[in-house]
């Protein structure tokens, strides 16, 4: 896989070192048990996989290139780089502005950027109408564009299954920067609409089967369909595909749900008439994270954290299968960890910070699972190991229980 060339104070020699061995040992990934890291009074399960994936790597890369390439002039985000702060606050403090936020908001009016001014499209990629609001001012959209292959992979999908005919449903969430690009490609290809989970999943099959009238289709999915939209004919022949973030368990059960109740209108026979039974369309490393994830619940942990930006997607979802064995604490960065009895997290479910007390266990050794988003530069999730080991008498020397761990 390309090497990227990104600032040097986004990476950690001791994150960096436990990643490079185990792609050494294991290059196929079949194995995603954590690594320990064993310091005495604490111990630490880190997971197989997190942290910066291909798609995050080459928009830094390219964010960082636009900065050296064009020092006298205006540079413009169209929103966040990736949902991480402290990615987004360094290129902000390097003279970058952000033309909107993640929700499409305008900071800066159209009519307020030239021709001759550099703008950055985000990894999530933008929408076709954003593509030709830059080239009506003169502003070539492509020269730094940054939009994830893997997103691109999403839209080719959508394009393929619009010229079959089918209705392409995007498993997303509708104000996410990805999905609104998602839908604006695929929307020009085919009848496209948006489901968040599986309850409007089941909602949309009973529209299907003819359980519902048409006037439930008005009241839950109008504002998240394409125009024109008609459920007596766009429901006919169907293809998902989803926001590359999602939590992969999450796509397959709106899948089969789909499938099953077009299986049950159509029979055996037709239905591969009406449903395009897609691969998953999830970038790898939200594969490979959520897997490794799922090595982490094997453990026996006290506590985990997940480390990343508070509005990422894929982060979140990390924190959500944590939840199901842990007591989890989201956290930014080590900032957040206030002192060995009180740390600041988010919960995802309501998006309120809260300060939770005596998170870590009074115990003889304490175990914590510990994993990072895609958009997570590895430098921090070192300053948080580093940071919990301060409050710890007697561990063991960083640098020697690392070489265990890799020995």
């Amino acid at each position: 896989m390309k090497e990227f060339n990104i600032p040097a104070f986004y990476r950690s020699s001791v994150i960096g070192a436990i990643k490079e061995n185990r792609k050494d040992s294991d290059p196929r990934k079949k194995d995603f048990t954590p690594t320990v890291l064993d310091f005495g009074p604490v111990r630490f399960f880190i997971a197989r996989h997190f942290g910066f994936c291909y798609g995050v790597e080459n928009a830094i890369e390219i964010s960082y290139r636009a900065l050296e390439e064009n020092p006298d002039k205006r540079i413009f985000l169209l929103s966040q780089m990736i949902h991480n702060p402290e990615v987004n606050n360094d290129l902000q403090q390097r003279g970058i502005k952000f033309i909107m936020d993640t929700e499409g908001n305008q900071f800066i009016p159209w009519n307020e950027l030239k021709s001759d001014d550099i703008v950055i499209i985000p990894a999530f990629g933008t929408t076709l109408e954003v593509e030709k609001k830059l080239n009506e001012i003169g502003i070539n959209p492509q020269t730094y564009n940054t939009t994830c292959p893997f997103v691109e992979r999403v839209w080719k999908k959508s394009e393929k299954l619009g010229q079959e005919n089918h209705t392409i449903i995007i498993h997303g969430k509708y104000n996410h920067e990805e999905t609104r690009a998602t839908f604006s490609h695929s929307n020009v290809n085919a009848p496209t609409l948006i489901v968040k989970n599986l309850d409007e999943t089941k909602i949309l099959g009973d529209i299907i089967l003819g359980k519902l009238p048409v006037s439930e289709f008005e009241k839950h999915f109008r504002n998240r369909a394409s125009a024109g939209f008609n459920p007596a004919t766009d429901l006919e022949k169907i293809g998902v595909v989803n926001q590359t973030t999602m939590l992969a368990s999450e796509t397959q059960e709106i899948a089969d749900y789909l499938k099953n109740s077009m299986l049950q209108k159509y029979g055996e026979a037709n239905l591969k008439n009406h449903f395009a039974d897609t691969r998953d369309t999830l970038c790898y490393a939200t594969n490979d994270n959520q897997q490794a994830t799922y090595g982490l619940l094997e453990q026996d942990a006290d506590l985990a954290i997940v480390v990343g930006g508070y509005n990422s997607s894929n982060t979140s979802h990390l924190v959500e299968l944590c939840e199901r064995k842990f007591p989890t604490y989201f956290i930014s960065s080590e900032k957040e960890i206030l002192s060995h009895t009180e740390i600041r997290h988010s919960n995802f479910h309501t998006h309120e910070l809260k300060i939770s007390q005596n998170y870590l266990p009074q115990k003889d050794k304490v175990s914590i699972a510990l994993t990072s988003g895609a958009s997570c530069p590895d430098a921090i999730v070192d300053a948080v190991i580093k940071k919990i080991l301060s409050f710890f008498e007697g561990v063991k020397p960083l640098a020697e229980v690392v070489d265990e761990a890799l020995n």
